[in-house]
């Protein structure tokens, strides 16, 4: 996989939220709340995040995977960090998330500058953006001052899923607060990373008796022979495969322009295109490339990322600031 070539193009560009101290479920967050006890706190996360990115490109989407697993369960609070027999790490959606040593990282340097001060919940959000900006995408303002959770269950794990009905996508985006644009806007996320055959493959062999293939008829007929190459019937289903194909490394438009063609890798990716409820938001977004400059897309992606990273935060005397983010104090 090559490595990007274009880090730090639009770090000056900075999207500002008028919304970005409130939380989906309550208060708490703010910008600068490390200001005064650690200002270095952003720029060491950053640069952290961009050392290992350097190494391996695949770091980026993998920690804007885990931040959005987080903050589905029990609110952005670092339970998904937790190590344990039954944590939210042994959940099947959760086995797959990389990025872990990042944070560890992140978190030490952190420890030894400002000790017992910034929570690895704050270091997973501002992670995710720095990995989206590293990816191209735009940079936004993220509120901090959340704290760590003390609880991780597995049996509390019940993240959207590639197989998901738009009805059952919307629902579970309700619930925690989140909307459909919210939706739409997020699994734009999907325009970097991979996934493994095992999450989609089911859609290339006797899908259907609808088609001659027998895969998904949703699937462009002239994308099956390549997935089917890569993700063979007898295979083990560990192959991974672009999810953005044609432009898997950069934060841009591609992802939704493939599902208008048919290519959404996931089913529920390639649902937003084939329901009638959030065809609308991904036409607006191909429909509105560039606004002031920039497309529209990159800067609601940033909205709607301060939203979900709010969802039931803790603060004030909730929770702790772990100093370990793997084990609770």
């Amino acid at each position: 996989m090559a490595k990007v070539c274009f880090i730090l193009v639009v770090t000056t560009v900075v999207v500002v939220l008028g919304f970005a101290a409130s939380t989906v479920h309550g208060q708490g967050t703010r910008l600068g709340f490390y200001r005064a006890k650690c200002p270095n706190a952003e720029s060491i996360v950053r640069s952290t995040v961009q050392s290992h990115f350097m190494k391996d490109p695949t770091i980026a989407p993998g920690l804007l995977r885990m931040h959005s697993h987080d903050c589905f369960v029990r609110g952005c609070d670092a339970s998904v960090l937790l190590d344990g027999p039954d944590s939210e790490r042994t959940a099947v959606p959760n086995l797959t998330l990389k990025g872990f040593e990042v944070i560890d990282d992140a978190k030490s340097q952190l420890e030894d500058a400002c000790p017992g001060v910034v929570s690895c919940a704050d270091i997973l959000a501002l992670a995710a953006r720095d990995s989206v900006v590293l990816t191209g995408g735009l940079r936004w303002e993220v509120p901090t001052g959340r704290r760590d959770g003390r609880i991780s269950l597995v049996s509390e794990v019940n993240l959207p899923s590639f197989s998901d009905s738009i009805e059952v996508q919307k629902e579970k985006f309700r619930v925690v607060g989140l909307d459909t644009h919210d939706l739409v806007t997020l699994a734009g996320s999907h325009t970097i990373g991979t996934a493994s055959c095992r999450f989609f493959s089911y859609r290339l062999y006797n899908f259907t008796t609808a088609t001659k293939s027998g895969a998904d008829p949703t699937i462009n007929p002239s994308l099956v022979g390549r997935l089917r190459e890569l993700c063979p019937e007898d295979g083990d289903g560990s192959n991974r495969v672009e999810l953005d194909i044609g432009s898997p490394e950069k934060f841009d438009l591609s992802f939704y322009s493939n599902l208008r063609r048919g290519g959404g890798i996931l089913e529920s990716d390639q649902k937003l295109w084939n329901d009638d409820s959030t065809r609308p938001t991904v036409r607006h977004y191909l429909g509105s490339r560039i606004l002031r400059g920039r497309s529209s897309f990159r800067v609601e992606f940033g909205k709607s990322m301060v939203k979900m990273s709010n969802i039931d935060v803790k603060t004030g005397i909730e929770g702790e600031i772990r100093r370990v983010c793997s084990e609770v104090n």
